[in-house]
């Protein structure tokens, strides 16, 4: 029996003195837990409390637990959302292995997300957030193999919806996927998400005006129409190919995605140019948020956040008379605007939402009370307000509140 660790592996110490040696579903613990929010599992899954946190131990064959484990590390190189593998117990006598993973916090499974929906905005997030995992993945070669919402989490971003992959079992790395296995995939999720429905439809969880096979059909249709934006080769006029261009990227930036290149290439006859964009890799606005202040956050959420930094760097700047750079800029950020309102958030209340996704909505309520106001409301009235009225009332890992559009 031996174990292997992804570094820096923080709290995998202190998962080393667990009976190991013995079947996961005997093991008897005074550290393990039970998780209300989890969902149904396929394979043995236990779930452990240690002081750096909590960690999700699932038990299975040498060959998947080591396939996993290296496919994790893969997609958190490329900034591809999903869970946090923490490490491995290979080599078990007699037992199949056990992969370690960190429990991903502030998240929901689509049962619990489902059974209190209804079709709308909230099902359009969750289905979007769906398909914009399966195009990242696609993107960067991985086949999923068992896309399904039973292998998904959710997570508030920003107040959008996050999904991040849980299981990876069947996953495979190519250079570049063909047509012919991004269909594949498709086809499964399109199956396996109408079958949960239906399930889900049988169990009386599902409201009534959620139907699951136009639902799952919904998943083909918006997949390929996000897949052809993010992909599409457009032909314009040379002289209109500054404006049109920079349209193109704005859409692109819209759905979620950031352009890590522009090419011009000739068309046949001189007049018209062909453009090609190359989606860049997920988590550029997290890496520059954790650069400029060491914060570690979602992606949106350090757009968001980011966005704050610039405004509050300009008002300096306004202040001072002077030139401030980015570096100070985001340091007196910190100091003087997130930490006194994530400090300030209640005791009972720190366990609906993680500190970032507080700041972002008491950003949006400073915007919400300004415009009722008639004038600037600040940041920390803001934030007293939606601690006293707004935070208490919402369950947690609740669906963000997306307004319905005319």
């Amino acid at each position: 029996m031996r174990f292997i660790f992804s570094p820096p592996a923080d709290g995998a110490a202190g998962l080393l003195d667990l009976p190991w040696e013995d079947p996961l579903e005997s093991w008897q613990d005074e550290r393990l837990v039970e998780v209300p929010t989890a969902g149904i599992h396929r394979h043995v899954v236990r779930f452990v409390e240690t002081p750096e946190g909590t960690f999700v131990l699932k038990e299975l064959p040498d060959e998947l637990v080591r396939r996993e484990y290296r496919v994790l590390r893969e997609l958190a190189d490329v900034s591809i959302p999903a869970v946090e593998v923490v490490g491995a117990c290979l080599d078990r006598v007699g037992q199949d292995s056990i992969l370690v993973t960190r429990f991903l916090s502030y998240s929901a499974t689509y049962r619990r997300l489902l059974s209190t929906m209804h079709a709308g905005p909230q099902l359009d997030a969750l289905i979007g957030g769906m398909v914009e995992l399966l195009v990242r993945l696609h993107l960067a070669g991985y086949l999923w193999g068992d896309c399904s919402l039973s292998n998904t989490l959710f997570k508030l971003d920003a107040g959008d919806l996050e999904a991040y992959l849980v299981d990876a079992e069947t996953m495979e790395h190519h250079p570049a996927l063909t047509a012919g296995q991004r269909s594949l995939d498709l086809d499964f999720a399109h199956e396996r998400i109408g079958g949960e429905l239906m399930d889900l439809e049988a169990g009386g969880l599902l409201a009534e005006d959620i139907d699951p096979v136009d639902t799952a059909d919904s998943v083909r249709e918006r997949y390929h129409a996000l897949w052809n934006e993010v992909n599409r080769e457009d032909v314009v006029a040379k002289d209109e190919q500054r404006y049109l261009i920079g349209e193109r990227m704005r859409r692109i930036e819209e759905l979620g995605f950031d352009v890590d290149e522009v090419e011009l290439l000739p068309a046949e006859d001189g007049s018209m140019v062909r453009v090609r964009t190359r989606v860049a890799d997920p988590g550029r606005w997290r890496r520059l948020l954790l650069r400029r202040t060491g914060l570690d956050v979602q992606d949106q959420q350090a757009r968001r956040l980011l966005a704050d930094i610039a405004s509050f760097r300009a008002w300096l700047e306004q202040e001072s008379g002077q030139p401030v750079s980015e570096a100070a800029a985001a340091s007196r950020w910190v100091l003087d605007c997130y930490n006194p309102i994530v400090s300030a958030i209640p005791a009972e209340l720190r366990g609906k939402r993680d500190e970032a996704e507080v700041f972002h909505e008491v950003l949006e309520q400073r915007w919400l009370l300004s415009e009722r106001a008639g004038h600037d409301v600040s940041t920390s009235e803001a934030a007293r307000h939606y601690f006293q009225v707004v935070l208490p009332d919402l369950p947690t890992a609740s669906l963000p509140v997306i307004p319905e559009h005319d």
